[in-house]
């Protein structure tokens, strides 16, 4: 379906950006922007922390301006994230970071309601989805924030003169850090990175307790299936499938882990799962979700060895975790069954099924992290984007971690917003953990 990319009409005052214009956009239809915009109104009673970012960036104007581009799960919880941003007085543009992930109401708010550019249509195909990407990128940037590593991918591919001005980045998830990692291996990174994903407030909470719970949401919405007593493969135990593992167990499924890093594969058995190759894992589970990173976790002898209604999903950022061309190969018809779920009816007769076209399950079929989890991740990329403001001139072209004060703000004011005290150190504590001298 073709749409242009036109401005909101007139009788929507508010929607203009900084300098007085009303922003571009490309948006399935701005007249879903009343529901979304009670959305983000919800969301932000969940995100107290990052309503006082807002507040002292409202006052402070840190990011006056600075163009950011970013490129993220298009969500209730990213447009307060957004919010906070232009508080700080940046100026924005916003594309999503999947085809299924668009919450299409609040791309439509973040238009007509608060002059915030944004380019994102929830199904959108691969040619929109990389158009977006450009159009985005077409704000010049100074600073991107990523969910995957796609802008930065997309400038450092085709580098000239007009990327020049971009300070730095920071991205979200575990994929975009491990193919920035591998561009800084290769000499191949240009520009300072700040790594949100690694930041202790983001990978605990939010990859523990928001993948766990929300995929999870994902797969009953699309399946409506009862865990109990069911068999669920998770396919890694990272921070993500430690989240999941946790969850499924405590719905009365039986959780086997399988893994390729030894280390995870002996905390996985400690916790109390049983840990498998997936060649054994593969025809004892009813439902496998990866959650890597990499490519072909779930590939075609997999495929081949799993039971007569198998369902297959995905929680990592990529739906290269799981072999989809390799499925339909060995399949002789496909049909879609419900909203989000694929059968496909092998050539021996077994069925399948594909959940959110191996796209992410916890967004494509349900609405992703709560809000109360992003609160802490999207603090990390709004203090992260004040910090690459201040500091991205005296920093080398690499990976870093989130600075550990801004960890420890985030998760003090947490605790804060949670009525929480906790205990300081006195001063001979103090000097006990700083000195040598003190033995037993």
């Amino acid at each position: 379906m073709a749409r242009t990319l036109i401005a909101p009409k007139s009788k929507y005052p508010a929607a203009r950006s900084m300098n007085g214009h009303r922003p571009a956009y490309d948006v399935k239809r701005i007249a879903l922007a009343e529901a979304g915009k009670l959305k983000i109104e919800w969301a932000e009673r969940e995100m107290p922390v990052l309503r006082l970012v807002r507040e002292r960036f409202a006052k402070e104007k840190p990011l006056t301006g600075l163009n950011i581009a970013a490129c993220l799960h298009v969500t209730a919880e990213t447009a307060n994230l957004m919010l906070t941003l232009k508080a700080g007085g940046a100026r924005l543009a916003l594309c999503a970071s999947n085809p299924l992930s668009t919450q299409d109401d609040v791309a439509a708010s973040l238009v007509r309601d608060f002059g915030i550019s944004v380019y994102a249509v929830k199904g959108e195909d691969r040619k929109t989805y990389y158009r977006h990407i450009e159009l985005t990128l077409a704000s010049r940037p100074h600073i991107t924030m990523d969910d995957g590593a796609d802008l930065v991918s997309r400038i450092h591919s085709r580098w000239s003169p007009a990327y020049e001005q971009v300070l730095g980045s920071t991205e979200e998830t575990t994929t975009g850090v491990i193919r920035l990692r591998a561009m800084e291996k290769e000499g191949a990174l240009r520009i300072p990175v700040l790594a949100v994903n690694d930041a202790m407030t983001k990978h605990f909470f939010d990859n523990r307790y928001g993948t766990g719970q929300s995929t999870i949401d994902g797969i009953l919405r699309a399946t409506n299936l009862l865990l109990a007593g069911k068999t669920l493969v998770a396919c890694g135990y990272g921070w993500c499938g430690r989240g999941l593992a946790a969850r499924a167990r405590g719905m009365g499924a039986w959780v086997v882990v399988t893994e390729v890093d030894p280390l995870r594969a002996l905390e996985a058995a400690m916790d109390g799962f049983e840990v498998l190759p997936m060649r054994e894992a593969a025809g004892k589970g009813d439902v496998f979700v990866t959650l890597t990173g990499d490519v072909d976790v779930l590939d075609v002898e997999h495929f081949k060895a799993m039971k007569d209604g198998a369902i297959v999903c995905n929680s990592g950022h990529f739906n290269a975790e799981i072999n989809i061309p390799g499925l339909k190969g060995l399949s002789k018809k496909a049909r879609s069954v419900r909203p989000f779920v694929e059968e496909y009816q092998l050539k021996n007769g077994r069925r399948i099924f594909l959940l959110g076209e191996g796209r992410l399950i916890n967004l494509a079929a349900a609405e992703g992290h709560p809000a109360s989890v992003m609160d802490m991740s999207f603090c990390n990329q709004a203090l992260g984007a004040e910090y690459l403001s201040k500091h991205a001139r005296e920093l080398e072209s690499r990976v870093y971690p989130i600075p550990k004060p801004i960890d420890d703000e985030i998760a003090r004011l947490k605790l804060k917003a949670m009525g929480i005290s906790i205990d300081a150190l006195t001063p001979k504590q103090s000097k006990y953990l700083n000195s040598w001298q003190e033995g037993t």
